[in-house]
This record gives C-alpha cells, sequence and structure tokens, in this order.
C-alpha cells in the first residue's frame, strides 16, 4: 500500500519517520514495509488554505493500468487483518479538510479511486480500506471495523463532516455503518451500490461458479472484468477530449493492447475460494443493508451506470432515492459497473457540483467554495457549452478609465471586491462565455449570484445525470442571499449580479433587451461598504441564437402545459417580497425557443465606478438611488452601443466566420472600435 511520508498508521501502529526517511513505502501488510521507488516527489510539507484558480488536479494522468500495476503489489498473502491505507498519490489537504473513507467493491484491494487520488487529496484526507484477498472477516465485523474508525474520526473532530464513499460491495458497508451511527455527520457517496445484488443480471450464472473446475477458474476473473467494466472507457481515461478524433483513434490503439495484457492479474485478486466468499459477502451485505435503510439519516448521493452489466443499478438509484430520507442520484448513462475506474469525470468534480462538499456541519457556499481545476474548465467549456461557444464567437470589449473602449477585459480591475451589474440575457445565455473568458483571460474566478433554485434540485432533469446546473455551482454559482453578497464582496471577489434576475432572463416576447430592475437600490450600499469597484455591462445576441415563440402568456394558455407551470410555480422559493412590482417573484418556466442560423455574442463592460470613500454619502438613500440609476443608465447605454455597432460586424454570421477560420485559422475579428 502507499503511504505519504509522515507517520501513518498501519494496522493500528505509527510507522515512524525514520523508518520512512528513503520516501514512500508499500505496506505488504502486518506492518511489513518495503521501499518504493519515486521518480520524483508527489509529497508537499507545506498545508495550503487555498487553491488557486485553475489548478492542476492531476484528473486524468493515471488509468486502469495503474490500478492493475499497483494490485500486483498488494494482493500477495501476508495473512493480516483489513486494514486502511494513505495513498501517496493524494498528498497534503487543504487546512481543515474533512476525512473520506473509500470502501472498496468486490475486490477488496482499495484502489478503486486511483484516478481520483490527486484531486481528492486536495480536498480530503484520504484513507482507503483493503481487505486482504484471503481474509475471511464476515460483513458484520467489517461493519465494526470502519464503524470504530468513524467513530474515532467523530470523536477528534465533531464539527466535521466524515464522508465515506462506497463501491458496488462498498455501497452496502456505508449504508450499514450510516444506519448504525444516525448521530454521525455522515455523507455518503455510493457508486452502484450492491444493494440490489439479489435482482443481478448475472444471479442464474453464481451456481454454475462453483462447478467449475480449478483449471477453467483463470477464465472467469477475465470475463468478470468485461462485464464490470467498459475496456473502451477505462483505456479513454487518459485521452484527451479535444484532440482529433484520428490522434485519439491512435491513442485508444496503443492504450487497449497495454491495457489487456494487465487483466491476467485478476485471477490472483480473486481466485475461486475468494470470488465464493465475496459472492456470500456480497448476499449479506445486500440484505443487511437493506434491512436498515429506514434507519440512515446521512445525506447520500448515489451514482449509477446506464450500462452496468452486473447491477441493476440505475433501477436501484430510484430505489434507494424514494427509499432513503435525504438522497440525489447522478445518472452516467454510458459507464459501467466500475464507473469510478472509467472514462469520466473526476469524482471531485462531482461532489462540488452536487453541493456535497463542505467542512463544517452546515455548507457555507462562499467558504467551502474550491475553485475550478484545468481539468474541470477545459471540460466545462469544450464538452457541455462547448458547441454554443463555437456558435456565438464572443466579442468582449471592456472600457478603460479614460472612456476609451478596447478589446478584451482590460478595463475590467484586476483586485477585487468588484461588483459586475448587468444585463440577463434569454435564459442566461451570456453566462458562460462571460465566465470562461474572466478565467481564459485573466485568471479570474466570477461568482454569479443565482437563483436558489438551481441549488434545490428541482430544476434537474428527468434523467438526473450530472448536466448544466451542476457544472454552474462548479463554476462558482452561489444563491442569491445578502450573506453571500457580503461574504464575496469581504474576501474581495469578483462578483457577477443581475438586478432584474428571473424576470430578465425569462421575458416575454418584444422585451429583449429591456431592464427589469426593482426600484430598490439593492446592491449600491453593500458595495459601499466594501468599497468595492461597480462595472456596469451590457450583453447582446440572444436574437441570434433563437427566437422566442413561446413565452409564459403563451404557455398559460395551453392546456396540462399551464397546470405544470403554476405547479411550479407553487413551489418556488420567493426571493424578493412581492409588493416590489413587476420583477418580484417572476414564475420560473422553460420558453419556447426556434433556433437560428447562430450570430455572434458581444459583450460591452463599462467605465469602472468607484464607491471607495464614498460609504458615508451612500448611506443617504438619495445618494445611493442617483448612482443606482447612473448603472443602470450605463447598463443601457453599453446595450444600446452593441446593438448599433454589431451591424457593421462583417462576420456577425457563423458561416462567414467558418470561412473566415477555414482561410486565416486565426481569431475573427469584429467591427471597427470607435
Amino acid at each position: 500500500m502507499l503511504l505519504s511520508s509522515g507517520s501513518i498508521a498501519v494496522n493500528g501502529d505509527p510507522v515512524s519517520r525514520e523508518k520512512e526517511k528513503n520516501g514512500a513505502l508499500i505496506d505488504v501488510g502486518n506492518g511489513t514495509l518495503k521501499p518504493r521507488v519515486e521518480k520524483k516527489k508527489l509529497v508537499k510539507n507545506v498545508i495550503s488554505e487555498e487553491l488557486e484558480v485553475l489548478w492542476d488536479d492531476g484528473y486524468g494522468t493515471d488509468s486502469v493500468k495503474d490500478y492493475l500495476d499497483a494490485a500486483k503489489e498488494i494482493i500477495k498473502p501476508d495473512g493480516g487483518p483489513p486494514r486502511w491505507f494513505c495513498p501517496v498519490d493524494c498528498g497534503c489537504p487543504l487546512k481543515g479538510s474533512p476525512t473520506l473513507l473509500f470502501l472498496p467493491g468486490i475486490d477488496g484491494l482499495g484502489l478503486g479511486l486511483i484516478l481520483h487520488h490527486k484531486p481528492l487529496g486536495k480536498a480530503f484526507e484520504v484513507r482507503c480500506l483493503h481487505i486482504p484477498v484471503y481474509d475471511r472477516t464476515p460483513f458484520e465485523g467489517l461493519v465494526k471495523f470502519v464503524e470504530e474508525t468513524v467513530r474515532r474520526e467523530h470523536a477528534s473532530s465533531p464539527e466535521k463532516p466524515i464522508y465515506l464513499v462506497g463501491d458496488s460491495f462498498g455501497g452496502c458497508l456505508a449504508l450499514a455503518v450510516a444506519a448504525r451511527n444516525p448521530t454521525i455527520d455522515l455523507i455518503l457517496i455510493l457508486s452502484n451500490p450492491a444493494t440490489s445484488f439479489g435482482r443481478s443480471q448475472l444471479q442464474p450464472l453464481f451456481p454454475i461458479l462453483k462447478a467449475i473446475p480449478d483449471e477453467l477458474h483463470g477464465a472467469v476473473p477475465y470475463l468478470l472484468s468485461y462485464v464490470m467494466g467498459d475496456p473502451i472507457k477505462m483505456a479513454m481515461v487518459n485521452i484527451e477530449n479535444r484532440l482529433p478524433p484520428r490522434i485519439k483513434l491512435e491513442q485508444l490503439s496503443n492504450n487497449l493492447p497495454a491495457l489487456l495484457p494487465r487483466l491476467s492479474v485478476m485471477s490472483d485478486i480473486i481466485p475461486k475460494d475468494t470470488l465464493l466468499w465475496k459472492l456470500k459477502l456480497l448476499k449479506s451485505a445486500s440484505a443487511y443493508a437493506n434491512s436498515r435503510l429506514h434507519a440512515v439519516k446521512a445525506e447520500v448521493l448515489v451514482l449509477a451506470s446506464g450500462k452496468d452489466n452486473m447491477l441493476p443499478s440505475e433501477d436501484e438509484a430510484k430505489r434507494l432515492n424514494n427509499s432513503l430520507q435525504n438522497c440525489i442520484v447522478r445518472n452516467f448513462k454510458d459507464n459501467g459497473h466500475t464507473l469510478l475506474l472509467e472514462e469520466g469525470i473526476s469524482l471531485l468534480t462531482i461532489i462540488k457540483g452536487t453541493c456535497k462538499y463542505r467542512r463544517s456541519r452546515k455548507l457555507d457556499s462562499v467558504a467551502d467554495f474550491l475553485p475550478p481545476s484545468r481539468q474541470e474548465f477545459k471540460y466545462a467549456f469544450d464538452q457541455v457549452v462547448g458547441l454554443l461557444r463555437v456558435a456565438s464567437s464572443s466579442v468582449m470589449l471592456s472600457t478603460l478609465e479614460d472612456g476609451k473602449i478596447v478589446k478584451g477585459l482590460a478595463g475590467v480591475p484586476n483586485e477585487g471586491p468588484v461588483l459586475l451589474v448587468g444585463y440577463h440575457m434569454l435564459l442566461g445565455f451570456e453566462l458562460y462565455s462571460l465566465v470562461e473568458e474572466f478565467l481564459r483571460e485573466k485568471n479570474i474566478m466570477v461568482h454569479g449570484i443565482a437563483h436558489p433554485e438551481i441549488f434545490l434540485g428541482r430544476l434537474e432533469n428527468s434523467s438526473n445525470e450530472f448536466g448544466m446546473t451542476d457544472w454552474l455551482k462548479v463554476m462558482g454559482a452561489v444563491p442569491v442571499a445578502a450573506r453571500n453578497l457580503f461574504k464575496l464582496l469581504s474576501t474581495k471577489s469578483h462578483v457577477l449580479l443581475y438586478p432584474g434576475g428571473a424576470r430578465e432572463a425569462l421575458h416575454y416576447k418584444g422585451e429583449e433587451y429591456k431592464l427589469f430592475w426593482p426600484e430598490q437600490q439593492e446592491f449600491v450600499r453593500m458595495a459601499a461598504r466594501f468599497g468595492a469597484t461597480i462595472v456596469p455591462f451590457g450583453a447582446v445576441g440572444e436574437d441570434d441564437i433563437a427566437d422566442l415563440v413561446l413565452d409564459y402568456k403563451d404557455l398559460m394558455s395551453i392546456p396540462v402545459i399551464n397546470d405544470y407551470v403554476r405547479e411550479l410555480a407553487r413551489d418556488t422559493v420567493n426571493i424578493r417580497d412581492e409588493t416590489r412590482g413587476e420583477v418580484a417573484n417572476q414564475a420560473l418556466f422553460f420558453p419556447g425557443l426556434l433556433p437560428k442560423v447562430p450570430g455572434r455574442f458581444y459583450y460591452l463592460f463599462g467605465k469602472p465606478i468607484q464607491t471607495k470613500g464614498r460609504e458615508v454619502s451612500l448611506k443617504d438613500k438619495e445618494n445611493a438611488n442617483e448612482l443606482y440609476l447612473h448603472i443602470k443608465s450605463q447598463v443601457e447605454r453599453c446595450l444600446d452601443y452593441l446593438l448599433k455597432k454589431r451591424e457593421e460586424d462583417p462576420y456577425r454570421n457563423i458561416i462567414d466566420r467558418t470561412a473566415y477560420r477555414a482561410v486565416y485559422g486565426d481569431e475573427v475579428p469584429t467591427f471597427k472600435l470607435d
């Protein structure tokens, strides 16, 4: 097992630094260690308090090949009991990070998170459970072993949550521990939990395994490896999605031959006697966990694969969602049973996107936020909104202190606190390019103040896939609340605020580029309190992407659909007092859109407005209102400028832009600046 260079407990006994002075060691059981040669030092001695924006999370640098290579080292018989180990690749976590305990699947190795060690190691104290190949500890014995660790962790840090990540069989183990410890703050992440083992597609084959001669058993683990996971997706792990298809195919053709020979180790991981024991263990684990679901009080996140050939995981996720008191589901339709070893997104990304990462008893959207990594940035803006980004080919303009308009974001201050105040396009189309450009050009995280419904799960699609609302949270969105704006400005952040909110983003026909701001100066005095710089901005282009054909009034005139809209409105969280006019408590709905041949998005950030030193004067309502109306007029001025100037853009149409790129391959120009 891979151990970090500090004093680590193996089987409950500390291993001194003296023994580890030669670097990372491998625990081969019963506290027996041997040195492991490392090409470079993987563990930093300095514990950081925060991560930089676009940090390197290391996801994609390890693959199933590393899993199988590491398995050879730890499957050697030693007669030892189950134990915990700390992967060296995890390094040192952020200060105050919670503990994450990984509970393995049927293999028992504890290496199932190997693709995720590096990103998880920044946010958690990671420990992995290893159950030796020939160990025969019954399920209740394993439950007690994990439970003892959980209780010790809780006693040492009662204010921190404890994470239990259970893979397949480990999911049953996690549920059992949670049911027995309802007063401990646990967060369960279950990947294709084996609570559905009794309904496994392979049940008819299990009796046959007992009758297979020993000399033929060597083929069984090979077959199981193909049933449990998708070799293609495993081999795709470290291949860049943005690569041309030919290059991706070449890399895949190299990875697959390197992976397949390593599968021979599977017969050593699961010899015949061990396989038969594990099947009995799965049966008892499933029965134990299912009989105690009612006692589980913990937060639960179920990750379910759509192509799981071993368990009916999607159906089981629905059942658990209905049976558990505090459960949400994320489906991954293209993955197999070994979800955590296949191509996809980092487990840390999933935890962040589902608002499950916290370092205390209550989630703090600001203090618990982890900035996006470079890998998350690439995935989000290439794979998730890549089509919109390419189609809209955004033009970013800003205004310098002397009033000159320039291309890029040079006019927006680098030092916070900065409050970006502007117009909300239809469905918030402008958000993605805006956040991306601040990250790409200025390496600045912009926190959007978002509607609370995004965080409550009611806007998720019926497929429960990890989708757009999850990525908004990964990319810095926080629920609209005065306390969150207070915290962001106090930490000198760049904050994105839309006074028109949902009323602008869900406007009616003929209302594009019209501001619907409340009468109250909701943000001016808060900005002045922290000396924030206010930057008004406008964004246009929604009418170049789609036509609005069905607005709220149209939908309410359609039978059945109007009932759905009313039901959604009844459950919607109110964020403004109803007496504040048209902008208050806009009903949420999805308008009917007709896509168009894409035009282009244009952004103009106006001249920065300083509030530093004006806190006293802006406490006066009249002064605050005067500044508020000035900011609103500047936003309207930005919109008018862009609507006029875009008519002069020779590359406003996507066909013209595509032709330009085909000839020159450079960034597509736009209209001439004044």
